[in-house]
């Protein structure tokens, strides 16, 4: 089983235009990552989700720098964008996540992929119930699962938000949903690229560890942020979507 990590990215973000590509160092948040997902040991290919938008043309032509695998299709209908993508590198297993977290734990991922090659569930995640940091967010399904899901909706929240339909329907999808240990139990932290304050945020991580240990992970930004508590703050007022 050949799994993938498809990585829906665009730069018409309303909150935050141009995201993907605001630098950290030397370094744009894509680029972060990418570079982190490349230390997962269970993901066999990354492909870049992106649109047939103009405006998406830059990341096009960084996906073609970092020989990168990407595929463009609608932005609106990021369902049928994902299952391009998977589709494009002929994937059997998509690990779903999205570009606005460049934090991405590599050995969460591991795990989350061992659960699901250890057992016979059509979804794995450790996202549907919030319990981990906001953008440690894994989101495990084949792609025969998520083509099944497509032929029976055409909800335009099911076309935009991938496995929404999966979620909804646990009779049909057998589902496992994972929760953090104690000691990567933070729901309230943000640490997705939503807004101004969380990039500041994000650069001071990785302005912290890049120093130290690049291959730092999700326990070691928490006991980062625990002995450095002044920095949460600064990002503590941004309300995340589904937060409302």
């Amino acid at each position: 089983m050949k799994y993938v990590a498809t990585v829906e990215v665009r730069m018409t973000s309303s909150r935050l235009p141009g995201k993907p590509l605001m630098k950290s160092g030397s370094k744009s948040m894509l680029e972060h990552l990418v570079a982190r997902l490349k230390r997962a040991d269970n993901i066999d290919d990354i492909v870049i989700a992106t649109t047939h938008n103009d405006s998406d043309l830059p990341i096009v032509d960084l996906a073609k720098n970092l020989k990168l695998k990407y595929f463009c299709g609608d932005e609106s209908n990021v369902l049928s964008r994902v299952i391009g993508a998977a589709e494009s590198v002929n994937a059997d297993v998509i690990v779903e996540i999205t570009g606005d977290c460049p934090l991405i734990d590599p050995g969460i991922i591991d795990q989350l992929i061992d659960i699901h090659k250890n057992n016979d569930a059509h979804y794995v995640s450790n996202a549907h119930i919030r319990s981990y940091p906001d953008g440690m967010d894994v989101q495990i399904f084949s792609l025969d699962t998520l083509k099944k899901s497509y032929s029976m909706t055409n909800e335009p929240l099911h076309l935009e938000h991938v496995s929404l339909h999966i979620r909804e329907n646990p009779q049909i999808f057998r589902q496992i949903n994972i929760v953090a240990p104690k000691e990567l139990y933070w729901p309230e932290l943000g640490l997705t690229l939503d807004e101004e304050s969380d990039f500041i945020l994000i650069d001071k991580i990785f302005d912290h560890f890049d120093q130290l240990e690049p291959n730092f992970n999700c326990l070691d930004v928490i006991n980062f942020l625990k002995n450095n508590n002044k920095l949460v703050e600064i990002n503590k007022g941004v309300v995340r979507k589904g937060d409302t």
